[in-house]
């Protein structure tokens, strides 16, 4: 067997074919086109792969305003994370069993606080609480993850989820 091969670059630098058969393989559901990925590479902070044989196994990256720090993506194919894998969906890191989503994560968690980032935050799915923990990521008390899908809104006002008109008790219009 290969052994796996790391990599971190800056935003970018990462083949978006490459990128899309990697989500397709992991049932990643997402609409954004290959321009659109690309643009989401480029304004990454920093993206780190992994790969076996040459082939796309792991792909993380790390998003920042130079304060704050998201790790908004680890994923890594489930063929690779051992026998506890459950749902082998859309890369969710379930059982990391060789170390590679750790490695993938270190490693854009390094380059943000390389970069001058203070705090890292990360939006952990079932499965992937644990992993994060492993990481050193600890709950954030009282926070409610939230989420606004802009294709969804319709209309102008709807779009921002905020009314050009504040409603006021008791006013009429």
């Amino acid at each position: 067997m290969d052994s796996v091969t790391f990599e971190t670059s800056e935003g970018g630098g990462l083949d978006v074919a490459e990128l899309m058969a990697f989500y397709s393989r992991q049932h990643h559901e997402t609409s954004a086109d290959a321009q659109r990925l690309e643009t989401m590479l480029a304004r990454s902070a920093c993206v780190a792969t992994a790969r076996q044989g040459g082939r796309l196994i792991g792909f993380a990256r790390g998003v920042s305003d130079g304060v704050q720090g998201y790790l908004a993506e680890c994923k890594l194919d489930p063929d690779f994370q051992g026998p506890a894998a459950i749902t082998k969906t859309d890369g969710r890191i379930e059982h990391d069993e060789a170390g590679i989503a750790r490695e993938l994560a270190r490693q854009v968690i390094d380059r943000l606080g390389r970069d001058g980032v203070e705090q890292v935050r990360v939006l952990a799915y079932g499965t992937e609480v644990d992993f994060c923990e492993e990481l050193g990521f600890r709950r954030l008390a009282g926070s409610v993850a939230m989420s606004l899908a802009l294709r969804e809104c319709k209309g102008a006002g709807e779009r921002t989820g905020v009314s050009s008109k504040p409603e006021v008790a008791g006013a009429t219009r």
